[in-house]
Protein backbone atom coordinates (compact mmCIF):
# COMPACT_ATOMS: atom_id res chain seq x y z
CA UNK A 1 0.00 0.00 0.00
CA UNK A 2 1.33 3.43 -1.03
CA UNK A 3 1.77 5.92 1.84
CA UNK A 4 -0.87 8.67 1.95
CA UNK A 5 1.81 11.38 1.73
CA UNK A 6 4.06 10.03 -1.02
CA UNK A 7 5.93 13.28 -1.79
CA UNK A 8 9.31 11.66 -1.07
CA UNK A 9 8.63 8.76 -3.43
CA UNK A 10 7.35 11.06 -6.18
CA UNK A 11 10.37 13.35 -5.79
CA UNK A 12 12.74 10.39 -6.16
CA UNK A 13 10.91 9.39 -9.36
CA UNK A 14 10.95 13.04 -10.55
CA UNK A 15 7.16 12.99 -10.74
CA UNK A 16 5.14 16.19 -10.17
CA UNK A 17 5.10 17.39 -6.54
CA UNK A 18 3.22 20.16 -4.75
CA UNK A 19 6.25 21.06 -2.65
CA UNK A 20 9.69 19.74 -1.72
CA UNK A 21 9.64 16.82 0.74
CA UNK A 22 11.78 17.11 3.86
CA UNK A 23 13.19 14.68 6.40
CA UNK A 24 16.37 15.07 8.45
CA UNK A 25 19.27 12.77 9.18
CA UNK A 26 19.32 11.84 12.87
CA UNK A 27 15.86 13.39 13.19
CA UNK A 28 15.10 11.16 16.20
CA UNK A 29 17.82 12.22 18.61
CA UNK A 30 18.94 13.66 21.90
CA UNK A 31 17.84 17.20 21.02
CA UNK A 32 14.28 15.91 21.70
CA UNK A 33 13.25 15.67 25.40
CA UNK A 34 10.85 12.86 24.45
CA UNK A 35 13.73 10.88 22.92
CA UNK A 36 15.88 11.37 26.03
CA UNK A 37 13.10 9.89 28.18
CA UNK A 38 12.91 6.81 25.95
CA UNK A 39 16.68 6.41 26.00
CA UNK A 40 16.71 6.63 29.80
CA UNK A 41 14.01 3.97 29.92
CA UNK A 42 16.14 1.67 27.72
CA UNK A 43 19.15 1.87 30.05
CA UNK A 44 21.78 1.83 27.29
CA UNK A 45 21.93 2.57 23.59
CA UNK A 46 22.10 -1.02 22.38
CA UNK A 47 19.07 -1.98 24.47
CA UNK A 48 17.33 1.05 22.97
CA UNK A 49 17.65 0.10 19.31
CA UNK A 50 16.99 -3.60 19.99
CA UNK A 51 13.79 -2.88 21.93
CA UNK A 52 11.04 -2.93 19.29
CA UNK A 53 8.55 -0.95 21.37
CA UNK A 54 10.97 1.82 22.36
CA UNK A 55 12.65 2.00 18.93
CA UNK A 56 9.23 2.29 17.28
CA UNK A 57 8.31 5.17 19.60
CA UNK A 58 11.64 6.90 18.87
CA UNK A 59 11.22 6.43 15.12
CA UNK A 60 7.84 8.15 14.98
CA UNK A 61 8.71 11.13 17.21
CA UNK A 62 9.80 13.26 14.20
CA UNK A 63 6.42 12.69 12.54
CA UNK A 64 4.57 13.64 15.73
CA UNK A 65 6.74 16.64 16.65
CA UNK A 66 8.23 17.96 13.40
CA UNK A 67 5.70 16.69 10.82
CA UNK A 68 8.44 15.50 8.45
CA UNK A 69 7.61 13.75 5.17
CA UNK A 70 9.40 10.46 5.93
CA UNK A 71 10.45 8.37 8.91
CA UNK A 72 13.89 6.78 9.05
CA UNK A 73 13.78 3.86 11.44
CA UNK A 74 15.60 4.21 14.73
CA UNK A 75 18.55 1.82 14.60
CA UNK A 76 22.34 1.97 14.18
CA UNK A 77 24.68 1.36 11.26
CA UNK A 78 26.60 -1.25 13.30
CA UNK A 79 23.52 -3.45 13.86
CA UNK A 80 24.38 -6.15 11.27
CA UNK A 81 27.95 -6.56 12.56
CA UNK A 82 27.11 -8.32 15.82
CA UNK A 83 25.59 -11.42 14.14
CA UNK A 84 28.70 -11.55 11.95
CA UNK A 85 30.89 -12.01 15.03
CA UNK A 86 31.91 -8.44 15.90
CA UNK A 87 31.35 -7.61 19.58
CA UNK A 88 31.05 -3.96 20.60
CA UNK A 89 29.59 -1.73 23.26
CA UNK A 90 28.63 1.94 23.20
CA UNK A 91 30.59 3.90 25.79
CA UNK A 92 29.41 7.31 26.93
CA UNK A 93 31.46 10.04 25.28
CA UNK A 94 33.36 7.54 23.11
CA UNK A 95 30.75 5.91 20.91
CA UNK A 96 31.17 2.29 19.78
CA UNK A 97 34.18 0.35 21.09
CA UNK A 98 34.93 -3.09 19.60
CA UNK A 99 36.21 -5.95 21.77
CA UNK A 100 37.79 -7.76 18.83
CA UNK A 101 38.92 -5.37 16.06
CA UNK A 102 39.97 -6.86 12.72
CA UNK A 103 43.75 -7.24 12.59
CA UNK A 104 44.39 -9.96 9.98
CA UNK A 105 42.98 -11.95 7.08
CA UNK A 106 42.25 -14.73 9.58
CA UNK A 107 39.96 -12.35 11.47
CA UNK A 108 38.15 -11.52 8.21
CA UNK A 109 37.77 -15.20 7.34
CA UNK A 110 36.19 -15.83 10.76
CA UNK A 111 33.33 -13.42 10.05
CA UNK A 112 30.01 -15.21 9.64
CA UNK A 113 27.54 -14.52 6.82
CA UNK A 114 24.66 -12.40 8.07
CA UNK A 115 21.62 -14.38 9.20
CA UNK A 116 18.80 -11.81 9.06
CA UNK A 117 16.82 -13.76 11.66
CA UNK A 118 19.35 -12.44 14.20
CA UNK A 119 18.32 -8.87 13.38
CA UNK A 120 14.62 -9.69 13.21
CA UNK A 121 13.89 -6.78 15.56
CA UNK A 122 14.78 -4.38 12.73
CA UNK A 123 12.04 -5.86 10.57
CA UNK A 124 9.60 -5.68 13.49
CA UNK A 125 10.40 -1.99 14.02
CA UNK A 126 9.63 -1.28 10.35
CA UNK A 127 6.34 -3.18 10.54
CA UNK A 128 5.36 -1.47 13.79
CA UNK A 129 6.21 2.00 12.49
CA UNK A 130 4.05 1.46 9.39
CA UNK A 131 1.23 0.28 11.60
CA UNK A 132 1.56 3.09 14.17
CA UNK A 133 1.54 5.86 11.55
CA UNK A 134 -1.17 4.12 9.49
CA UNK A 135 1.04 4.37 6.36
CA UNK A 136 0.82 8.16 6.56
CA UNK A 137 4.36 8.75 5.22
CA UNK A 138 7.14 6.58 3.73
CA UNK A 139 9.48 4.60 5.96
CA UNK A 140 13.21 4.64 5.25
CA UNK A 141 15.51 1.77 6.17
CA UNK A 142 19.29 2.08 6.11
CA UNK A 143 22.74 0.62 6.48
CA UNK A 144 26.31 1.80 6.81
CA UNK A 145 28.41 1.49 3.67
CA UNK A 146 31.06 -1.26 3.53
CA UNK A 147 33.99 1.17 3.79
CA UNK A 148 32.51 2.97 6.79
CA UNK A 149 31.78 -0.32 8.59
CA UNK A 150 35.22 -1.71 7.74
CA UNK A 151 36.83 1.45 9.13
CA UNK A 152 35.07 0.92 12.47
CA UNK A 153 35.85 -2.80 12.51
CA UNK A 154 39.59 -2.30 12.03
CA UNK A 155 40.02 0.93 14.01
CA UNK A 156 38.01 -0.54 16.88
CA UNK A 157 36.27 2.77 17.59
CA UNK A 158 35.51 6.13 16.03
CA UNK A 159 38.53 8.21 15.06
CA UNK A 160 39.70 11.59 13.82
CA UNK A 161 41.74 10.08 10.99
CA UNK A 162 41.12 6.29 10.88
CA UNK A 163 44.88 5.75 10.57
CA UNK A 164 44.73 2.07 11.68
CA UNK A 165 42.01 1.27 9.15
CA UNK A 166 43.71 3.14 6.31
CA UNK A 167 47.13 1.67 7.13
CA UNK A 168 45.60 -1.82 6.98
CA UNK A 169 43.98 -0.89 3.67
CA UNK A 170 47.26 0.36 2.19
CA UNK A 171 49.37 -2.56 3.49
CA UNK A 172 46.80 -5.29 2.78
CA UNK A 173 44.64 -4.09 -0.12
CA UNK A 174 43.39 -7.54 -1.12
CA UNK A 175 42.46 -8.43 2.46
CA UNK A 176 40.68 -5.11 2.81
CA UNK A 177 38.74 -5.76 -0.41
CA UNK A 178 37.80 -9.21 0.90
CA UNK A 179 36.35 -7.55 4.01
CA UNK A 180 34.45 -5.02 1.89
CA UNK A 181 33.06 -7.82 -0.27
CA UNK A 182 31.88 -9.81 2.75
CA UNK A 183 30.21 -6.71 4.10
CA UNK A 184 28.57 -5.99 0.73
CA UNK A 185 27.08 -9.51 0.68
CA UNK A 186 25.74 -9.07 4.22
CA UNK A 187 24.28 -5.64 3.45
CA UNK A 188 22.49 -6.86 0.33
CA UNK A 189 20.64 -9.35 2.55
CA UNK A 190 20.12 -6.78 5.30
CA UNK A 191 18.61 -4.11 3.03
CA UNK A 192 16.50 -6.64 1.12
CA UNK A 193 15.15 -7.79 4.50
CA UNK A 194 14.25 -4.20 5.37
CA UNK A 195 12.42 -3.79 2.04
CA UNK A 196 10.57 -7.06 2.60
CA UNK A 197 9.59 -5.86 6.09
CA UNK A 198 7.94 -2.76 4.63
CA UNK A 199 10.59 -0.10 4.05
CA UNK A 200 9.72 2.13 1.08
CA UNK A 201 13.27 3.42 0.56
CA UNK A 202 16.72 2.58 1.94
CA UNK A 203 19.71 4.85 2.43
CA UNK A 204 23.36 3.75 2.40
CA UNK A 205 25.45 5.94 4.73
CA UNK A 206 29.12 6.26 3.77
CA UNK A 207 30.05 8.53 6.65
CA UNK A 208 33.82 8.02 6.52
CA UNK A 209 34.61 7.72 2.79
CA UNK A 210 35.49 11.41 2.81
CA UNK A 211 38.75 10.41 4.53
CA UNK A 212 39.89 8.81 1.25
CA UNK A 213 41.65 10.26 -1.77
CA UNK A 214 39.69 10.14 -5.05
CA UNK A 215 41.85 7.23 -6.26
CA UNK A 216 41.28 5.25 -3.06
CA UNK A 217 37.56 6.03 -3.13
CA UNK A 218 37.36 4.60 -6.67
CA UNK A 219 39.38 1.53 -5.74
CA UNK A 220 37.94 0.65 -2.35
CA UNK A 221 34.72 2.46 -1.30
CA UNK A 222 32.75 2.66 -4.53
CA UNK A 223 32.83 -0.92 -5.94
CA UNK A 224 31.03 -2.59 -2.97
CA UNK A 225 28.32 0.09 -3.02
CA UNK A 226 27.78 -0.53 -6.73
CA UNK A 227 27.53 -4.24 -5.96
CA UNK A 228 24.90 -3.63 -3.25
CA UNK A 229 22.76 -1.33 -5.38
CA UNK A 230 22.94 -3.57 -8.44
CA UNK A 231 21.96 -6.65 -6.41
CA UNK A 232 19.06 -4.81 -4.76
CA UNK A 233 17.78 -3.64 -8.14
CA UNK A 234 17.75 -7.26 -9.30
CA UNK A 235 15.75 -8.31 -6.22
CA UNK A 236 13.33 -5.45 -5.49
CA UNK A 237 12.08 -2.45 -7.45
CA UNK A 238 12.36 0.12 -4.66
CA UNK A 239 14.57 3.22 -4.42
CA UNK A 240 18.02 3.51 -2.89
CA UNK A 241 19.60 6.75 -1.63
CA UNK A 242 23.40 6.93 -1.51
CA UNK A 243 24.95 9.37 0.99
CA UNK A 244 28.65 10.14 1.22
CA UNK A 245 29.96 12.75 3.62
CA UNK A 246 32.91 14.71 2.22
CA UNK A 247 31.92 14.01 -1.36
CA UNK A 248 33.33 17.15 -3.01
CA UNK A 249 36.57 15.45 -4.05
CA UNK A 250 34.89 12.56 -5.86
CA UNK A 251 31.38 13.64 -6.74
CA UNK A 252 31.78 12.46 -10.34
CA UNK A 253 32.61 8.97 -9.06
CA UNK A 254 29.90 8.79 -6.40
CA UNK A 255 27.16 9.52 -8.92
CA UNK A 256 28.06 6.37 -10.89
CA UNK A 257 26.93 4.07 -8.05
CA UNK A 258 23.51 3.45 -9.63
CA UNK A 259 21.47 4.98 -6.80
CA UNK A 260 18.06 6.54 -7.38
CA UNK A 261 19.01 9.59 -5.30
CA UNK A 262 22.33 11.05 -4.18
CA UNK A 263 22.52 12.69 -0.78
CA UNK A 264 25.27 15.28 -0.51
CA UNK A 265 26.80 17.35 2.27
CA UNK A 266 27.06 21.13 2.36
CA UNK A 267 30.57 21.25 0.87
CA UNK A 268 29.23 20.95 -2.66
CA UNK A 269 26.80 23.28 -4.42
CA UNK A 270 23.47 21.56 -5.00
CA UNK A 271 23.09 23.21 -8.41
CA UNK A 272 26.37 21.57 -9.47
CA UNK A 273 25.04 18.17 -8.38
CA UNK A 274 21.77 18.79 -10.21
CA UNK A 275 23.63 19.66 -13.42
CA UNK A 276 25.51 16.37 -13.19
CA UNK A 277 22.72 13.91 -12.31
CA UNK A 278 19.32 15.37 -13.13
CA UNK A 279 17.01 14.02 -14.49
CA UNK A 280 18.53 10.53 -14.34
CA UNK A 281 18.65 10.66 -10.52
CA UNK A 282 17.22 12.73 -7.67
CA UNK A 283 19.29 14.75 -5.18
CA UNK A 284 18.96 14.99 -1.40
CA UNK A 285 20.43 17.71 0.81
CA UNK A 286 22.20 19.80 1.68
CA UNK A 287 21.92 22.39 4.46
CA UNK A 288 24.89 22.72 6.81
CA UNK A 289 23.47 21.46 10.15
CA UNK A 290 25.30 24.23 12.03
CA UNK A 291 22.95 26.75 10.37
CA UNK A 292 20.36 25.52 12.89
CA UNK A 293 22.32 27.26 15.67
CA UNK A 294 21.83 30.59 13.88
CA UNK A 295 18.92 33.04 14.06
CA UNK A 296 15.65 32.11 12.39
CA UNK A 297 16.13 34.67 9.63
CA UNK A 298 19.42 32.98 8.75
CA UNK A 299 17.79 29.53 8.77
CA UNK A 300 15.10 30.77 6.37
CA UNK A 301 17.62 32.50 4.11
CA UNK A 302 19.93 29.47 3.89
CA UNK A 303 17.08 27.01 3.31
CA UNK A 304 15.54 29.23 0.66
CA UNK A 305 18.90 29.54 -1.11
CA UNK A 306 19.07 25.76 -1.53
CA UNK A 307 15.46 25.60 -2.73
CA UNK A 308 16.08 28.44 -5.20
CA UNK A 309 19.20 26.76 -6.57
CA UNK A 310 17.21 23.62 -7.28
CA UNK A 311 14.29 25.51 -8.79
CA UNK A 312 10.79 24.28 -9.59
CA UNK A 313 11.72 20.84 -10.91
CA UNK A 314 10.79 17.72 -8.98
CA UNK A 315 13.67 15.49 -7.90
CA UNK A 316 14.87 17.31 -4.76
CA UNK A 317 14.52 16.03 -1.19
CA UNK A 318 15.44 18.63 1.41
CA UNK A 319 17.76 17.35 4.12
CA UNK A 320 20.85 18.32 6.07
CA UNK A 321 24.36 17.60 4.86
CA UNK A 322 24.81 15.48 7.99
CA UNK A 323 22.84 14.62 11.13
CA UNK A 324 21.17 16.80 13.74
CA UNK A 325 23.26 17.39 16.88
CA UNK A 326 22.26 16.68 20.50
CA UNK A 327 22.34 20.30 21.69
CA UNK A 328 20.19 21.80 18.94
CA UNK A 329 16.92 23.57 19.75
CA UNK A 330 13.90 21.50 18.83
CA UNK A 331 11.91 24.65 17.99
CA UNK A 332 14.48 25.66 15.38
CA UNK A 333 14.42 22.21 13.81
CA UNK A 334 10.62 22.44 13.55
CA UNK A 335 11.01 25.94 12.13
CA UNK A 336 13.25 24.60 9.34
CA UNK A 337 10.66 21.95 8.42
CA UNK A 338 7.94 24.62 8.30
CA UNK A 339 10.09 26.99 6.23
CA UNK A 340 10.88 24.33 3.62
CA UNK A 341 7.19 23.42 3.32
CA UNK A 342 6.21 27.06 2.96
CA UNK A 343 8.97 28.23 0.62
CA UNK A 344 8.94 25.22 -1.70
CA UNK A 345 5.29 25.25 -2.77
CA UNK A 346 4.96 24.88 -6.52
CA UNK A 347 2.95 27.45 -8.45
Amino acid sequence: MQPKNDLLLRAIKKEPIERTPIWLMRQAGRYMPEYRKLRQQAGNFKNFYKNVELATKASILPKQILDVDAIIIFSDILTPLEPMGMNFEFKEGEGPVFENPIKSREDINRLKPLDVSEVNYVGEIIKNVNQEINREIPVIGFCGAPFTLAAYMIEGKTSRDFKKAKSFMFDNPEDFKLLLDKLADALIEYLAFQFESGADVVQIFDSWAGYLSPDDYREFALPPIKKIISALKDKIDKPVIHFTKGVAGFLDDMITSGADAYSVDWMVDISVVKDKVYPSAAVQGNLDPVVLYADREVIRKKAKAILDKWGQDSGHIFNLGHGLMPDMEQDKVKYLVDVVKEESRRD
